[in-house]
């Protein structure tokens, strides 16, 4: 037999919805507590979809086909707890002679990261002590990712006399030009020297550690400037033909080797990394939150549904009259079963509808914050709608069976 058919389905509801009006003060608690964990689940569900969604987008400005070769490897993240390996520092010697040997039709930069204490200094007007200075080639703004909005590259001419120029991010910018004049061709005051601004960046957005909060130099200045011991340098390599990346990885392994004089069957002494290799630990260190916001989803969805098992069974013992007399004019056991159970499914439901709508917006709050779009997290709304569900049947079924089960003569004599 069906558990709901025909035209008692419309019935069932009425008569749900005149119950939760009826009893207005517990009901609300309860589908107050149901759309809690809704919204727990759902609003950090979304919120991890939006860090993806931004993560993914900030990593292709990168480059998707941009490989790094540096003598640290990347922090690991998840299961492999090993502790990331340091090698011996890349000097500008060995940076130099792998560009001159790598052939792979691919474009090379050298970089090295001068400072990120450096203060700018315009008039009157100057930064935090917190700006990074990157020294670089005239190839770094390709493999960087990076892009001119203002203005023009870092010349090779200037790259090869060290040459005091400098393209600026929109932050240093706008806190050491707050009257609004054009940057390009003013002097500014980086560190100790003083600087040309021939070009200015495209604005990234104030996230993973304010990209706009940056001065590239060109390389030998930096050598000058921001000479310290040790210095390593990074190399990039940025691929036309994302279909030859491998092999351009595996030709900068073989050159590298080389140059660094690593010996047959020794283990590499610098790490290749591409470019959505950090995105993709990231991406797999999300996980931890997803299975936390179902925890605790969980643990509020069990509240939930205990709550809603005690006042399904008390509106099973209030309405014990009510119940007999159905039965007296010719209500079944299962009539009587479905109408409690439809009764636990709007309450569960209402709250779940609560919840997906205030998660949603928390999701999207965070989501608006990092600059991402609106997302509409259907999969989770579904998943929401079905716990619901299941939170319903499970509340409902033992007070639904217990009102089914009532015998007609003893309902009717109940006060």
């Amino acid at each position: 037999m069906k558990m709901f058919s025909g035209s008692l389905v419309l019935e069932n509801l009425r008569i749900s919805l005149l119950s939760v009006r009826s009893h207005m003060m517990r009901t609300t608690l309860t589908v107050l507590i149901i759309s809690f964990g809704i919204m727990a689940l759902v609003g950090i569900l979304t919120s991890i979809d939006a860090i993806k969604f931004f993560l993914n987008d900030r990593f292709q400005m990168m480059g998707a086909n941009t490989f790094t070769i540096r003598n640290r490897q990347m922090f690991r993240i998840g299961h492999d707890r090993n502790r990331a390996e340091d090698f011996r520092e890349i000097s500008y010697d060995e940076a130099i002679r792998f560009k001159e040997l790598y052939t792979f039709p691919a474009t090379t930069s050298l970089s090295i990261d001068a400072t990120g204490t450096a203060t700018v200094k315009y008039e009157n007007n100057k930064t935090n002590p917190n700006v990074r200075v990157t020294g670089c080639d005239e190839n770094y703004i390709i493999t960087s990712g990076n892009e001119i909005v203002e203005g023009r590259n870092i010349s090779p001419t200037e790259v090869f006399y060290g040459s005091s120029v400098a393209i600026v991010g929109s932050d240093v910018t706008k806190k050491v030009f707050k009257n609004k004049e054009d940057p390009v061709g003013k002097y500014i005051s980086i560190g100790p020297g003083r600087y040309l601004i021939v070009g200015l960046l495209k604005e990234k957005g104030s996230s993973l550690g304010n990209p706009d909060n940056i001065c590239f130099i060109p390389i030998n200045n930096a050598r000058q400037r921001f000479s310290r011991p040790n210095a390593s340098y990074g190399i990039n390599v940025s691929v036309s033909d994302g279909s030859k990346l491998e092999a351009a990885i595996d030709e900068a392994t073989g050159v590298f080797r080389i140059v660094r004089q690593v010996n047959a069957g020794e283990a590499n002494s610098f790490e290749i990394s591409k470019s959505d290799n950090l995105a993709n630990m990231l991406f797999d260190s999300l996980s931890y939150l997803r299975l936390a916001a179902v925890i605790i989803g969980a643990i509020t969805l069990l509240g939930a549904a205990i709550g809603l098992m005690n006042i399904m069974l008390v509106s099973v013992t209030e309405r014990t009259r009510e119940i007999g007399i159905r039965k007296a004019i010719g209500a079944t056991s299962n009539t009587i079963r479905n109408q409690f159970l439809a009764e636990a499914i709007v309450i569960a439901q209402i709250g779940g509808i609560l919840g997906i709508i205030l998660g949603i917006a928390i999701g999207n709050a965070l989501a608006l914050s990092i600059g991402t779009s609106f997302i509409v997290p259907w999969k989770w709304m579904i998943l929401g709608f079905v716990l619901c569900f299941g939170v319903a049947i499970l509340s409902g079924i033992l007070p639904a069976v217990k009102a089914a089960k009532l015998d007609p003569i003893d309902a009717l004599r109940y006060e």
